[in-house]
């Protein structure tokens, strides 16, 4: 399955890298979500200063919807789908592949995000531990239930507007945790992200573990 996984990540990878989509599109996305937010709270530096976890969490949201697409897009042309089928691999390695190539483009892209909105909003990135790991364990969940749901979503000709309606409501908690654990660590009282991070900590683990299983009928029947 570990073997799967890396096969199928490093492949992803190796696309993305040489088609640069995430950097050509879904990083400028990102950026200009950031700076319309940014324009529609006005130009109080302490108003956006104090909604800074929100606004990059949203703005992360929004880019894991157009990561998924991407990496379902590669697998749905010239029957690439059926040859990943068909190619012998565990199930739940091309899950855990496609989930851990799409969280690594996230958490670059969380870090970018992070930089970019203390310049525009006047935020200090106080805590830097806290938010770290808030992070990782935040996309992790991110990546698990948008693999997942872009595998449902796959065979369906209305994929685009179906996924958005599927994976918005369920990540509600991990944008919660995620922005509780961040305004803790900006605010620097890291003790109050504690149980927000266990929150984002289970979720991950639940959705990782449901996505192995449910993965091999979910590809199967796309």
């Amino acid at each position: 399955m570990w073997r799967d996984a890396r096969l199928v990540m490093g492949k992803d990878l190796r696309i993305e890298m040489r088609s640069r989509v995430s950097l050509n599109q879904v990083l400028p996305f990102a950026l200009a979500v950031l700076v319309l937010f940014g324009l529609a709270l006005g130009p109080n530096l302490h108003v956006l200063a104090a909604e800074t976890a929100g606004l990059v969490w949203m703005a992360v949201l929004f880019s894991c919807v157009l990561g998924v697409q991407r990496s379902y897009s590669i697998e749905s042309s010239d029957a690439a789908r059926d040859g990943l089928r068909l190619s012998g691999l565990d199930p739940a390695g091309i899950f855990l592949g496609k989930a851990g190539a799409l969280a690594l483009q996230l958490f670059v892209l969380e870090i970018v995000l992070a930089l970019v909105a203390s310049v525009l909003y006047g935020t200090a990135l106080s805590e830097a531990l806290v938010l770290a790991v808030t992070c990782v364990v935040a996309t992790l969940g991110l990546s698990a239930v948008g693999t997942l749901y872009g595998a449902l979503a796959l065979g369906v000709r209305v994929r685009e507007t179906l996924l958005p309606l599927l994976f918005f409501p369920v990540v509600a908690p991990v944008l919660m945790g995620a922005m509780k654990a961040w305004q803790a660590g900006l605010a620097g009282t890291p003790g109050k992200a504690a149980g927000w991070l266990e929150l984002l900590t289970v979720f991950a683990v639940a959705y990782g573990a449901i996505g192995t299983i449910a993965f091999g009928p979910l590809l199967e029947d796309g």
